[in-house]
């Protein structure tokens, strides 16, 4: 007998046909926290011959002095070097022998060291993922060598257009706030690095208060639990209590401005938006909805003008980016130079379209049924349940299921996107280009029109 489940009702409210069998009901998810402030969580999929097992650490980039820019992501790069008990190459080795997959991030307000095995070696992993994290030696010659695949990777990084391109808009859409610099830090403060900056910093930071041990897959919470305790038997002492979610700093705000990054291309690089909402901001998904319409697939309208219609870029889309107390919204194009004014003009046409005219029912229900389906698409996948289970304990103020994402998704109407636009796209912007520009000048008009509020620009016309 089939039952109608919670997220089956859901799926179908967001416009999505329902699924019966795994993974259309309630997930199964638990959670411990354990002495040192260590939280463990698990989500049971009995269904998956795999287990994907992550270590979420609350330290980003946002946590490092100015002299010690990159610091996070140059220690994610040291723990995999070696440990009190295993080698670098016997840390990859016996991955490799089970036929997993192990892997590290460091983003702005986190990083994450995660591995994906089959089911039967989940306490393995957990051996191994532990280790890591907990373990590094932090040789001096392994600093030396990261060091120099650092820098390589930042002139990498400066290769890549839309890299830079993504670094350049930072900078302007949130000055003033930490998560305006890069992840990956600058030449200057990598080659300034010291070994024992480094290890002070790996000492200070990588605390259990500060960790979250999050697992998905065919896996039982009471044995990770167990598995977990041993592997950090020496850290679980003390009564501190989980780090909580991070304070609101004060959110910086657009500075206006359009950056130019001046690179011998092919194509020019546009980005341009302005402020959006914060990662707990209750109208986040009526903005993920607004995203979608506006360039979030082959139907939304930026697709449909820039590309289908007019054949002036192969790439065009929309974006919102949350953090815990700052977000952004922006539109990408990268086209030949020489249609770079008609690629602007028709973005900021769409935008006026938006705040003035609103979305149509069709628009939104289609939306909606594209947030939902990705969102329901995810949970077929371990990693990505791990990943969503981890993150959303360490950096939210409360814990949010896929029924209550949908739940949310599914009752974002017309009126709520529309309001989301006339907050978001007539506000001030920020802009980034990257092409063969010496400078601003060097750009055509309508792209400093884009930082022009529309209701300025209405009266301007008038």
């Amino acid at each position: 007998m089939s039952v109608r489940t919670r997220s089956t009702r859901v799926l179908e409210r967001a416009g999505l046909p329902a699924r019966q069998g795994p993974g259309s009901s309630v997930d199964t998810v638990r959670m411990s926290v354990l002495s040192g402030g260590l939280r463990v969580v698990t989500e049971e999929v009995a269904s998956s011959r795999s287990v994907s097992v992550g270590i979420w650490v609350g330290v980003g980039s946002i946590d490092e002095a100015s002299t010690l820019a990159g610091s996070s992501h140059f220690l994610e790069h040291l723990l995999f070097k070696g440990t009190r008990h295993r080698t670098g190459r016997e840390i990859a080795a016996s991955m490799d022998a089970v036929g997993g997959e192990f892997n590290a991030f460091t983003a702005h307000e986190y990083t994450c060291y995660y591995t994906h095995v089959l089911a039967e070696q989940a306490e393995f992993a957990i051996d191994v993922v532990s280790d890591v994290v907990l373990d590094a030696v932090i040789a001096a010659a392994d600093v030396e060598v990261e060091r120099s695949v650092i820098l390589e990777e930042i002139a990498m990084r400066d290769d890549d257009p839309e890299d830079t391109l993504a670094d350049t808009f930072a900078e302007g859409i949130f000055a003033g706030h930490p998560v305006a610099g890069p992840v990956i830090g600058t030449p200057r403060s990598i080659e300034a690095m010291t070994r024992s900056q480094v290890a002070g910093y790996y000492r200070r930071r990588y605390t259990p208060d500060r960790m979250v041990v999050a697992v998905a897959g065919d896996v039982d919470h009471a044995d990770v639990v167990r598995w977990v305790k041993r592997n950090f038997a020496s850290r679980l002492s003390g009564d501190a209590s989980p780090r909580p979610a991070r304070v609101l700093r004060g959110a910086g705000r657009p500075d206006q401005q359009i950056r130019v990054a001046t690179r011998d291309t092919e194509q020019a690089h546009l980005m341009v938006g302005s402020a959006g909402f914060r990662r707990d901001d209750p109208r986040r998904h009526a903005m993920a909805v607004l995203s979608t319409v506006l360039g979030g697939g082959m139907s939304s309208r930026l697709f449909r003008t820039i590309r289908e219609e007019n054949g002036l870029a192969y790439s065009c889309y929309a974006t919102a980016q949350s953090f815990t107390d700052i977000g952004s919204f922006a539109v990408y194009a990268g086209c030949a130079p020489s249609n770079l004014e008609t690629v602007a003009t028709l973005i900021a046409r769409e935008w006026r379209s938006a705040v003035q005219d609103g979305f149509t029912e069709e628009e939104v229900r289609r939306a909606r049924g594209q947030l939902a389906g990705s969102m329901a698409l995810s949970l077929e996948d371990t990693e990505s349940r791990m990943s969503r289970i981890g993150r959303n304990v360490l950096v939210r103020t409360k814990f949010t299921t896929v029924d209550d994402e949908l739940a949310a998704l599914a009752a974002v109407t017309v009126d709520d996107v529309w309001d989301v636009a006339r907050t978001v796209l007539d506000g001030p912007m920020s802009a980034a280009v990257v092409g063969p520009y010496a400078g601003v000048r060097d750009l055509p008009g309508s792209v400093g029109d884009l930082l022009t509020p529309l209701q300025a620009r209405a009266s301007m016309s008038a």
